[in-house]
């Protein structure tokens, strides 16, 4: 997580300095920049020192109040690049989990192998109808967003034909604790590993399983995925974030080669499937079930 937030923290302190420059080239102090846009003594500071992103109209009020309007496109360009970088799900998802899961099928046009680790949760393109909409369910609770629920698995669903084309490659890698975490039925939770048994035979998809007993080469900390070799993403609970810096992606492209490489596949990935599935089963039929 560090590269990804540092790079985001970089970015929104570099738009704060540009700020402050063209504030004191106005010769106004923080407090009188402030009162006359009638804001909080302390946002000013917040937005020169990259602990707040500005608004859109932000930058266009900070501009005519320092008499830099001829800055207010590069000002803008450069906050809509931080936006894309880090896209806060409050934005994201105001229009909808459909609409932003058919931004996704855009970029999955492009995309050509994907490499995606998850340590806690079934990637989507790899889920059930039932655990997709579980998942979602939590977003829409989470996030207090709208409920589309529906509209949303079955864009979902559709993402999941790429997996059957030739032209594309996919290599996930799992923990046994993502197999494992409740946050589903055990119904549920079951069709979804059963799910994974067949993906795993498929041709154009590598599925690994790290086991619990596994020794790390590195700290499974997050989830992330890398998309060819321009770009890396990243989930947090509070945005999606989007790096595209060579070192990023260097690093990222590392570490998931050092979990692939503990990782399980083939018949030694679906024994350890299969291994879960029966002790899901052996609950789902004992006492009190």
């Amino acid at each position: 997580m560090s590269s990804g937030t540092s790079s985001v923290d970089e970015a929104r302190k570099a738009l704060g300095k540009r700020l402050r420059e063209l504030r004191v080239a106005a010769k106004l102090s923080g407090k009188q920049l402030a009162e006359s846009l009638s804001w909080a003594g302390s946002k000013v500071s917040k937005i020169e020192n990259g602990h707040q992103t500005p608004t859109d109209d932000d930058i266009r009020d900070w501009a005519r109040a320092t008499e830099s309007e001829g800055q207010t496109a590069s000002l803008l360009a450069a906050l809509h690049n931080l936006e894309l970088q880090h896209a806060e799900w409050q934005r994201v998802l105001k229009a909808g989990m459909k609409t932003h899961q058919a931004t996704l099928s855009q970029i999955d046009e492009k995309t050509r192998f994907y490499r995606g680790f998850d340590n806690t949760v079934i990637p989507g393109l790899i889920q059930t109808p039932e655990y997709a909409r579980a998942r979602f369910a939590q977003v829409v609770m989470v996030h207090k967003v709208p409920n589309d629920v529906n509209e949303a698995v079955r864009v979902r669903m559709q993402r999941q034909e790429m997996l059957y084309r030739p032209d594309k490659r996919f290599h996930f890698v799992l923990t046994e604790a993502a197999l494992r975490y409740r946050l589903v039925s055990v119904d549920i939770m079951i069709g979804q590993l059963d799910r994974l048994m067949a993906i795993s035979s498929m041709r154009n998809v590598k599925l690994g399983i790290i086991d619990f007993k596994t020794q790390y080469v590195t700290d499974p900390r997050h989830n992330f995925w890398v998309l060819d070799d321009h770009l890396v993403r990243v989930e947090t609970y509070s945005a999606e974030l989007n790096l595209r810096q060579p070192q990023e992606i260097e690093l990222y492209t590392g570490i998931f080669e050092h979990l692939a490489g503990v990782a399980s596949y083939g018949s030694a990935a679906r024994e350890l499937i299969g291994r879960v599935m029966r002790d899901l089963a052996a609950e789902a039929e004992g006492p009190g079930a």
